[in-house]
């Protein structure tokens, strides 16, 4: 009970990584039995984890309190990342859906972008809310390229961006259209700069990118500049990623989570022994690390925490 999982464990890269996870820190497995696990998102007011289990078309619930999990809607239309945005309120990436939603406090559900200019999104993948309400969302196109994560289809608007839904008029716009898939993105704790991941070597090894670009936000706030490789991964790709505290970004991996100093060092990795697709901060003092497996959902607490 009390033992080291197997797989499991924290490797120190960089003196700055010291004692960011206390010694006595376990990795512990709290769930398993999905088969694509995804878009952790944390409800401090309900104590609970809510994520995506896409090709079983559900979204489960993690409740931190009693330890139980159980499912929080099915079918979810493949859903993908999630957010909470300021005012407590689900917002979730849907494959299947091929849209942007928002559920409500009385758990009525509004779609917030399922086109652009007229085109069907491909399949919306992760999403970020800025301070000033904006929702940011990547749609880069996985879950039409095939019907396990989504419905298969051809994409209506024939490249992967990345969008913005503006919050006083609802309208979408393409903050950047340069990336080969988008996926995983966060704003620096300023929200001087959108760390987007690009995965275009899931279906290109040799040449695609496997990498996080940080990308300069425009004077107004609403639009993108010069962008610059942030990191590349050493162990598969990254997908979805968040910051603590300090700055620093916790980011999947195929051997774990990869934790990087803000100047672009890897400065430490948690290991899992499954690749890792997401993850997210939650507890009372948001220093617990919650880590979406392909199967399992996992835990770890830390020494710092997450960026509110």
């Amino acid at each position: 009970m009390f033992g080291v999982l197997e797989g499991t464990g924290v490797t120190v890269l960089d003196p700055r990584f010291h004692r960011i996870v206390p010694g006595s820190a376990r990795v512990e497995r709290l769930w398993t039995g999905a088969r694509w696990s995804e878009g952790p998102a944390w409800f401090p007011a309900h104590h609970m984890l809510v994520w995506s289990d896409i090709p079983n078309d559900r979204m489960l619930r993690y409740d931190a309190l009693t330890g139980q999990v159980g499912v929080f809607r099915q079918p979810a239309r493949n859903s993908n990342g999630n957010t909470v945005d300021r005012e407590g309120r689900l917002v979730t990436c849907e494959h299947g859906g091929r849209q942007v939603t928002r559920t409500e406090h009385d758990g009525s559900v509004t779609v917030l972008a399922s086109h652009f200019d007229g085109k069907r999104l491909n399949s919306p993948n992760d999403v970020v809310v800025k301070s000033d309400g904006s929702i940011w969302f990547t749609d880069p196109d996985y879950g039409i390229l095939t019907d396990y994560e989504g419905n298969a289809s051809d994409s209506e608007i024939g490249r992967c961006n990345v969008y913005r839904i503006d919050p006083h008029s609802g309208a979408v716009t393409i903050v950047t259209d340069d990336f080969v898939k988008p996926n995983g993105l966060a704003f620096s704790l300023d929200e001087s700069i959108l760390y987007i991941a690009d995965t275009g070597a899931s279906h290109d090894p040799a040449n695609g990118p496997r990498h996080i670009r940080a990308c300069r936000l425009g004077a107004d706030g609403a639009t993108l500049g010069r962008s610059e490789i942030f990191a590349t991964c050493t162990a598969g790709l990254f997908d979805g990623f968040r910051l603590d505290a300090t700055g620093r970004i916790w980011t999947s991996a195929a051997d774990g989570v990869h934790i990087y100093h803000p100047d672009g060092t890897l400065i430490g990795k948690v290991a899992i022994p499954e690749t890792v697709a997401n993850v997210a901060w939650g507890g009372p003092k948001l220093n617990r690390l919650f880590i979406c497996g392909t199967t399992s959902l996992y835990a770890v607490m830390t020494h710092t925490n997450g960026a509110r």
